[in-house]
C-alpha cells in the first residue's frame, strides 16, 4: 500500500517559477495590496483539490476517466474528452513555456548564452528523463532545492525587519483594476494549477488502494490543506520580500535583478542564489507538467498511461516541443512567464465548473458527491474566477 503524499506534491508542484515570479513581480509592482488574491488563491485550491481527491479515492480512477465515465450522455461525454484534451493541453503547453524559460533565466545568470538556448537544452533533458522513466530521483533533489530558496526568502525577511504596519495596511486596501488584473490572474493561475487536479486525481486514487475511503479521505484533506497552506505561505513571503527591495523604489524589477530582494542575507550572491532556485523550480515543473498532461489526455482517450507506450510519450514530448518553442521565441522572460500564468488563470472556469458537475451528477461518488458546504465553496470559486476572467476580457475589447 503506497503512502499518500499526495498534498505535498501538489504543493511542490505550484512552487515553479512561475510563482516565484508572478509573486515577486506583484510585491515590486503593488506591495501587499494584492494579497487579497493570493488569500483567495489558497481558499480556492484546498476546495478544488478536495474535491480532485475524492473523487479520485472514491473511483479509483484519475481526474479525466472520472469526469468521462460519470456521464451517461455521449455529447456530454464527447465534450469532457474535448475539454480535457484542449484545455489540458493548452494550460501546460503555456506552463511549460514559463517552466522553461524560468530555469533558463537561472542558468543564464551562470552562463550566458541566451535564455532561448537554454531552454532548448533544458527542454532535451527533461524529454531525456521523460523517456528514461528515472527521473524521480532528479525531482526530490530538485524540490529541496525549492524549500531551500523558500528558506533563504524567510530568512531575507526576518533580518530585513518589514513594516508590518505598512503591509497591513496596504492588505486592507485591496487593488483590483486595469493596471492589476493580469498579476491578479496570474496569482490565481500560478497557485491554483489545473493540471494538479488531474495529478491529485491520480496519486491519491494509487495511494488508497486497499484503504478504507472514508479514512483515506479525511487524511487526504487534512495533508492538502496543511501542505498548500504552507506553500500559499511561501508565495507570502516572495511578495513581501520583493515589496521591501522595489515598492515605490527607485529601481524597477527585471530579469537581470530579481535577485536583489535577497541580498540583506546574501549580500553580492544573492542574484546567484535566486537564479539556482529559479533552475530548480523551473526544472523540477518542466517534468512534471508535461507527464501530469500525458496521465490526463490518456485517460480521456482510453489509452495507455504506461510510461513507455508511445502515445503517452507523444503527448508529453509535444507539450515540451511546444514550451521550448514558446520560451525560444525570443519573448520577454517575465512578460512571458506572467502571460503563461494569466492564460492558466482564463482556463481554470471550464475545468472548475466541469469537476462541480461531476461532483454533483456522479452516482458512483455516492457518500462522496459534494455537500451543500462543497457546492457552496465551489460556486464562490467559479464566480470568482469567471468574473475577473470577465473582467480581464471586457479589458481587452472595451
Amino acid at each position: 500500500m503506497a503512502k499518500d503524499k499526495s498534498g505535498f506534491i501538489i504543493a511542490a508542484a505550484f512552487i515553479g517559477p512561475g510563482t516565484v515570479t508572478t509573486a515577486s513581480l506583484a510585491g515590486a509592482n503593488f506591495g501587499f495590496h494584492l494579497i487579497w488574491a493570493l488569500i483567495f488563491s489558497i481558499f480556492a485550491t484546498i476546495v478544488l483539490q478536495d474535491m480532485a481527491a475524492r473523487l479520485g479515492v472514491a473511483t479509483g480512477k484519475g481526474l479525466s476517466a472520472g469526469m468521462k465515465d460519470m456521464v451517461s450522455s455521449p455529447l456530454l461525454r464527447g465534450f469532457f474528452i474535448a475539454l480535457i484534451v484542449s484545455a489540458i493541453g493548452i494550460g501546460n503547453a503555456a506552463y511549460e513555456s514559463g517552466n522553461l524559460t524560468g530555469a533558463a533565466i537561472g542558468l543564464d545568470a551562470f552562463i550566458a548564452i541566451g535564455s532561448g538556448n537554454w531552454a532548448m537544452i533544458l527542454g532535451a533533458i527533461s524529454a531525456l528523463l521523460l523517456w528514461t522513466g528515472k527521473h524521480q530521483w532528479i525531482e526530490s533533489t530538485l524540490v529541496y532545492l525549492v524549500f531551500i530558496m523558500a528558506g533563504v526568502f524567510l530568512l531575507t525577511l526576518l533580518v530585513a525587519m518589514p513594516d508590518i504596519g505598512a503591509m497591513l495596511t496596504q492588505a486592507f486596501s485591496p487593488q483590483l483594476d486595469v493596471s492589476s488584473i493580469t498579476t491578479v490572474l496570474a496569482l490565481i493561475g500560478t497557485t491554483i494549477v489545473p493540471y494538479n487536479l488531474f495529478l491529485h486525481a491520480s496519486l491519491v486514487a494509487k495511494a488508497s488502494q486497499g484503504q478504507d475511503k472514508t479514512t483515506a479521505i479525511k487524511a487526504s484533506r487534512k495533508q492538502s490543506a496543511m501542505a498548500i497552506s504552507m506553500g500559499g505561505m511561501i508565495t507570502l513571503i516572495v511578495v513581501a520580500t520583493a515589496m521591501m527591495a522595489f515598492f515605490q523604489q527607485a529601481a524597477t524589477m527585471d530579469a537581470g535583478n530579481m535577485g536583489e530582494q535577497l541580498k540583506p542575507v546574501l549580500g553580492d550572491k544573492a542574484q546567484w542564489f535566486f537564479a539556482l532556485g529559479l533552475f530548480a523550480a523551473g526544472l523540477t515543473s518542466a517534468i512534471t507538467a508535461p507527464l501530469a498532461a500525458a496521465y490526463a489526455v490518456c485517460g480521456a482517450l482510453n489509452l495507455s498511461d504506461d510510461m513507455r507506450s508511445k502515445h503517452f510519450r507523444a503527448i508529453w514530448l509535444a507539450i515540451i516541443v511546444c514550451g521550448v518553442v514558446v520560451a525560444g521565441a525570443g519573448f520577454k522572460p517575465l512578460p512571458a512567464i506572467l502571460f503563461a500564468q494569466a492564460t492558466n488563470g482564463l482556463l481554470l472556469p471550464i475545468i472548475a465548473i466541469s469537476l462541480l458537475i461531476v461532483m454533483n451528477k456522479s452516482n458512483a461518488l455516492g457518500e462522496f458527491r459534494n455537500g451543500l458546504w462543497s457546492n457552496l465553496a465551489g460556486a464562490l470559486v467559479v464566480s470568482v474566477v469567471v468574473g475577473l476572467g470577465a473582467y480581464k476580457l471586457f479589458g481587452l475589447i472595451a
